[in-house]
């Protein structure tokens, strides 16, 4: 074990979890009950409206926001705000996946109402303040503890429906929260600790999920799992993984999830060889004493997730501009200097879905006339 460092600076948020199967229903409405909440927006896609209408037939409903969409445009920011407004609502209930909470996030942004979450994913957006807006292809991000949802309600059973791919692409999300952790601007031994035990339950219910999609106890399993890679991430902030993923999935409006998947393991083949203490943690978490990168694909081998940019629309005319723009983003916290040519290759791989390898560290100058860093991470009110 390494000696604490000093000084420690972790910020937890306040947050009231509620983990079930099978009790979804009556937990919802017992925690609506417990905030006083009298008028209700329920937002969620329509492709969860019936589970939304279900969990809220004994509820003060006001009406159903239905227009959400992965990486929330501006434009139904302004729209699930004005709902909000005109049905004078006390309450956002949120029912869907990581774009849904980000809906509610937005109209929880200005409104400052409070969101009840009910999780269809494990995009772990539920348990952090950080809410994303996307206008004219870029993708603003920000803090706010007004946006972290007062509640969340888990139920293992809500993703028994949820498809292989989709579990595996968004409980490879949770996984990239916690690594991300590892050296994101305000990495710390606490979020850090979370973050090896995210790693641990993620990997082994991924796994039995594959196996057998109806097996609950994996599904709580990788609820609490979920649940810890975002606390990590919400106390550690947002890590070069992230920023990758964020510039991509607002300039190209690529599948979220399925982004996080593919970019992650070559983000890890970058950072590790700068990056001791996480490939430590990494080891620990995936149980291997040797070769993390390696035992991170073995698990992406039983798991068979997405693997390249190309698969999920990426034209590879854009590389050298999405280059750029990621490395107008890439944090300070990164533990190693990062050239627009690594970058660029990077990009490259993960274009065509090459096995992720580890990068030599080059010494690299932070004067050099390629090297560019970005420690932004936006705290505003609008």
């Amino acid at each position: 074990m390494n000696p604490l460092p000093s000084p420690v600076v972790h910020e937890s948020w306040g947050q009231r979890v509620v983990f079930g199967s099978g009790t979804a229903r009556e937990d919802v409405a017992a925690e609506v009950a417990g905030l006083g909440a009298s008028r209700v927006l329920v937002i969620a896609a329509d492709r969860e409206r019936a589970l939304a209408e279900d969990l809220g037939k004994d509820l003060p409903v006001v009406a159903v926001f239905s227009d959400v969409r992965p990486h929330v445009p501006a434009e139904v920011a302004r729209a699930v705000r004005s709902a909000a407004r005109e049905y004078a609502a006390d309450l956002l209930l949120s029912v869907g996946g990581g774009s849904t909470t980000g809906t509610a996030k937005a109209a929880a942004l200005t409104t400052g109402l409070p969101v009840l979450a009910v999780p269809t994913t494990y995009a772990g957006s539920e348990a952090t303040p950080v809410w994303g807006l996307t206008e004219d292809g870029h993708k603003r991000t920000g803090v706010d503890p007004k946006v972290l949802p007062r509640v969340i309600v888990y139920d293992a059973t809500l993703m028994l429906s949820l498809p292989a791919r989709l579990s595996v692409t968004s409980g490879l999300n949770a996984l990239a929260h916690c690594v991300d952790a590892w050296w994101a601007p305000r990495q710390n031994p606490i979020s850090s600790a979370l973050a090896v035990e995210g790693v641990r339950w993620l990997a082994s219910s991924l796994q039995r999920i594959v196996a057998d999609g109806q097996d609950v106890p994996a599904r709580r399993d990788i609820l609490f799992g979920t649940y810890l890679g975002a606390v990590a991430f919400a106390g550690a902030g947002s890590g070069l993984h992230h920023k990758v993923c964020h510039v991509l999935g607002g300039a190209y409006d690529l599948e979220h999830a399925a982004l996080h998947s593919v970019v992650l393991p070559h983000v890890v083949g970058l950072n590790l060889p700068a990056a001791p203490d996480a490939a430590r943690l990494l080891e620990a978490g995936l149980g291997s004493t040797a070769d993390p990168l390696g035992a991170l694909l073995d698990l992406y081998a039983k798991l068979e997730p997405p693997c390249s940019l190309r698969e999920l629309g990426l034209a590879e005319r854009e590389l050298d501009r999405a280059t750029d723009l990621v490395m107008a983003q890439v944090p300070d916290s990164n533990p190693r200097r990062v050239a627009h040519g690594e970058m660029r290759e990077l990009l490259g791989r993960a274009y065509r879905g090459d096995t992720p390898v580890p990068v030599p560290v080059t010494g690299l100058r932070t004067n050099d006339p390629d090297f560019r860093r970005n420690d932004t991470e936006e705290r505003t009110d609008d």
